[in-house]
C-alpha cells in the first residue's frame, strides 16, 4: 500500500473538487465540503485564539452532529490532540482516564461540562471548557463564542505524520479503558485501508451509527447523516429512524454494531421491503450471528454487501469476510468457531502461543503449527503502537527487529490451510478445566442453533485449572418452567453430538446478557460468572 494522503489535504481536495456537496447532514443542517473546510478553519483559529495548539490535549465529549466533525477537524488543522472517551463507560472509568491524559482544554454539552464541575475533572488548574449546547452555562466559552474568535486564514497543519492525533479510550468492556494513541500516519492508513478494501468512492452517502467513524468519511468523499438516534444504545436503536433516514437520504454506506443490525434486520423481516439505495454494510463490534446476516441479506437488494469486519479501536480493519462467503456452508460448521475472513491487504497477522504475560520481544518459536489455536497478533500502518502513559504496553506489544511493533489482540483464534482466520473467544474468557481447555465461539456456536436460543455465552466458574464450565443461554422470548426444562433437555442433547462440549453439566437460562457500552453486541461473561456462581454453589 502506497503512503496514504494526510486527511487534511483530503479534505481540502474534495472542498475544492466537490464544494457544494454536503459533507456532513444532520438534524435538519446541511454543511457542504466548502462549509466544512472554511468553518472548520475558523473553529481551529478561534481555538488557537483562546489557546490550544500544537500538542494541546483537549476532551471531546460532544454529541454527535455538525459541531462534533467541526471541531475534531479543527484540532487536527491545529495538531493538537483530540481526547475521545466512551460516556457510558461509568463514572470511575470517566474520571480515571481524564485523570490519566491529564487534560488542556475541555469541550463539550451542557450535561458534559455539569458533570466535569461535579466530578471534579481537572480541577487542578485552570482549563479551558468550552459549552457545545445551545443552552448557555455560565463562566464557560461557547462554540459560538469561539466561532466569533475565528479568522477565516488556513491555520497551520500537521506536517509530522507521526506526531499524535488522537487518544481514543477503549470501552473498557473487557478490562481497564485504556488511551489507544493515534498518530496521523495510523489515521491515513485507515481511511486508505477502508476505501481500498470496500472500494468506498467518493460521493457516497454514509449513514452513520458510530460517530468515531463519521471522521473517516470526508477523507472518502462520503457524506456523513447522523441519524437522530441515541448514539450510546445501538441495541435499543429504533429501526424504523434509521430505514426512513436511509431512504430520504439515499444512504449507500452504513457502519454498524451486530446489535443495530440485528434490530434493522428483525424490522426488515417483519415489515418487508427493501433499501434500494444501500450498497454495502460493514459489521464490527463483535462476530455477527447468521440468523442477523440472513435477516439483514434479505432487506437489502440482491447486488449489496455485507462485510464483516474483523479489528479493534487499537488495530482498523485487520480482516473482512463477505456475508455472502460467510452463509456458505463452508463457514458455518458451528465447532470451528467464527470465520473472520482473510487479512486486509498491508496488514501483517499472526497467530502465536498463548502466554497470559508479556512478551518482551518477538521469536519465530512463537508461531503455532498451522490450524493450532493461539492469540491473534497483528501489525500494519493501520494499527497503533502505544496506549497513553499506560504500563500495559508490555503485555499488548511485541517488539520485533527494525522497529516494527505487533499489537496481541487479546483474541484467541487459528489460520486454517486456505489462510482463512477463525475467532474463537477472547483469551481472558477461556475456560480451562481438569479436562482440557474450552473456547467460547466454538462451544456457543453450537446452541446457537436452537431456534429458540437467541444467543448463549459459555462461562467458567471456579478457579483454573478447575473451573466448571456453565452455558448461560438467552432465549428469544420468556419460556414457561415446564417448555425451559424441555429447552434445556435439547440443549443437552446437542452437547451430546460434540466430545469437547460433554464436560458441560449445567445450563442456566438468564433474562438478558450484559453486553459491552460502545457496541451493545460483546457479551461481559465476567458478570455472568459471578451471577452463575451464586445460582450452582
Amino acid at each position: 500500500m502506497t503512503e496514504p494522503r494526510h486527511i487534511l489535504s483530503q479534505l481540502s481536495a474534495a472542498a475544492s473538487d466537490h464544494p457544494t456537496r454536503p459533507s456532513v447532514i444532520s438534524r435538519g443542517t446541511v454543511l457542504s465540503f466548502r462549509d466544512l473546510e472554511e468553518q472548520s478553519n475558523q473553529c481551529a483559529s478561534g481555538l488557537r485564539f483562546h489557546g490550544v495548539e500544537r500538542g494541546t490535549r483537549v476532551v471531546m465529549l460532544v454529541r454527535p452532529g455538525i459541531e462534533f466533525v467541526t471541531i475534531s477537524f479543527a484540532l487536527v488543522k491545529l495538531g493538537a490532540i483530540a481526547v475521545f472517551v466512551d460516556p457510558r463507560m461509568g463514572r470511575q472509568n470517566l474520571s480515571r482516564c481524564l485523570e490519566e491524559v491529564r487534560f488542556d482544554a475541555f469541550i463539550g454539552s451542557l450535561r458534559a461540562n455539569i458533570a466535569r464541575v461535579v466530578l471534579g475533572w481537572g480541577r487542578d488548574s485552570n482549563k479551558l471548557c468550552i459549552n457545545v449546547s445551545r443552552v448557555k452555562a455560565p463562566g464557560v466559552l461557547s462554540y459560538e463564542e469561539i466561532m466569533r474568535h475565528g479568522q477565516m486564514a488556513q491555520p497551520l497543519a500537521a506536517a509530522d505524520p507521526d506526531q499524535v492525533a488522537a487518544v481514543v479510550f477503549t470501552s473498557g468492556s473487557t478490562g481497564t479503558p485504556k488511551g489507544v494513541v493515534y498518530t496521523h500516519r495510523m489515521f491515513s492508513a485507515q481511511v486508505a485501508s477502508l476505501a481500498e478494501s470496500f472500494q468506498i468512492r467518493s460521493g457516497e452517502v454514509d449513514l452513520t451509527t458510530f460517530p468515531l467513524f463519521a471522521l473517516f468519511n470526508p477523507g472518502l468523499g462520503m457524506t456523513t447523516v447522523f441519524p437522530d438516534i441515541d448514539f450510546t444504545r445501538p441495541g435499543k436503536v429504533d429501526p424504523n429512524t434509521l430505514v426512513k433516514c436511509i431512504r430520504v437520504h439515499n444512504a449507500t454506506h452504513m457502519f454498524g454494531s451486530p446489535a443495530l443490525l440485528d434490530r434493522l434486520g428483525r424490522f426488515g423481516e417483519r415489515r418487508g421491503g427493501t433499501l434500494p439505495s444501500m450498497r454495502r454494510v460493514l459489521v464490527a463490534g463483535a462476530p455477527a450471528s447468521i440468523r442477523t446476516l440472513r435477516a439483514l441479506r434479505t432487506f437489502l437488494k440482491p447486488e449489496a454487501e455485507i462485510h464483516c469486519c474483523y479489528g479493534a479501536t487499537e488495530a482498523l480493519p485487520i480482516c473482512s469476510i463477505s456475508g455472502r462467503d460467510l452463509l456458505a456452508e463452508t463457514f458455518t460448521e458451528p465447532e470451528k468457531g467464527s470465520c473472520l475472513g482473510l487479512p486486509i491487504k498491508g496488514v501483517k497477522l499472526a497467530v502465536v502461543k498463548v502466554v497470559d504475560g508479556p512478551i518482551k520481544a518477538w521469536c519465530d518459536d512463537l508461531l503455532v503449527n498451522s490450524g493450532e489455536v493461539g492469540e491473534l497478533v497483528a501489525g500494519g500502518a493501520n494499527v497503533s503502537h502505544s496506549y497513553w502513559n499506560r504500563r500495559e504496553n508490555d503485555l499488548t506489544k511485541i517488539e520485533m527487529t527494525g522497529g516494527t511493533v505487533l499489537h496481541r489482540m487479546g483474541d484467541l483464534g487459528y489460520i486454517d490451510e486456505r489462510g482463512h482466520v477463525w475467532f474463537c473467544g477472547r483469551k481472558s474468557q477461556r475456560i480451562v478445566t481438569s479436562s482440557g481447555t474450552l473456547y467460547t465461539v466454538p462451544c456457543e456456536g453450537v446452541f446457537d442453533q436452537h431456534p429458540r436460543v437467541r444467543r448463549s455465552a459459555l462461562i467458567g466458574v471456579g478457579q483454573p485449572p478447575n473451573q466448571l464450565p456453565v452455558l448461560c443461554v438467552e432465549l428469544e422470548n420468556r419460556s414457561h418452567k415446564r417448555e425451559l426444562a424441555r429447552i434445556k433437555r435439547e440443549l443437552f442433547s446437542m452437547a451430546e453430538r460434540y466430545p469437547h462440549l460433554r464436560q458441560i453439566e449445567s445450563i442456566l437460562f438468564h433474562p438478558g446478557f450484559p453486553v459491552d457500552a460502545r457496541h451493545n453486541a460483546k457479551i461481559i461473561r465476567e458478570q455472568l460468572s459471578i451471577w452463575a456462581a451464586k445460582r450452582i454453589s
